[in-house]
């Protein structure tokens, strides 16, 4: 067990169209830039770093593309907020995988996709 582990500090996506993928993040999510390269973009979510990566390394693998995505992110709103960000989406024209729903397991959830097929979602706690 790795017991001197306590705290997440950051999750990386990692990318095949980099520049496709900053636009898209930047244009979406209003998080401040924490740093940013060429191959690289770091926001600021809270006290964790969501970064972009293209992948450059012989271990990063290939993405299985749209049909196939690699992580799934959640970001929490309010419960009215869910269905505000539905209506940014749909303006954007981001892909919709579910429209605004609460969940058996107590959330308000919409599910829509990033241009690489990953998993995001917006989501309220609605019940303890």
């Amino acid at each position: 067990m790795l017991t001197p582990v306590q705290q997440f500090g950051y999750v990386i996506v990692l990318c095949d169209d980099i520049d496709r993928m900053k636009r898209f993040y930047r244009d979406l999510f209003s998080f401040p830039v924490d740093s940013e390269t060429d191959e690289s973009l770091a926001l600021r979510v809270g006290s964790v770093l969501l970064g972009l990566r293209k992948r450059t390394r012989n271990y990063d693998g290939r993405s299985g593309g749209p049909g196939s995505p690699g992580v799934q992110l959640a970001f929490l709103v309010s419960p009215a907020e869910v269905d505000e960000c539905y209506e940014l989406l749909l303006a954007k024209g981001v892909p919709i995988l579910d429209p605004p729903a609460d969940q058996p397991r107590g959330h308000r959830t919409v599910y829509f996709a990033d241009p690489e097929g990953n998993i995001l979602e917006v989501y309220a706690k609605i019940r303890s």
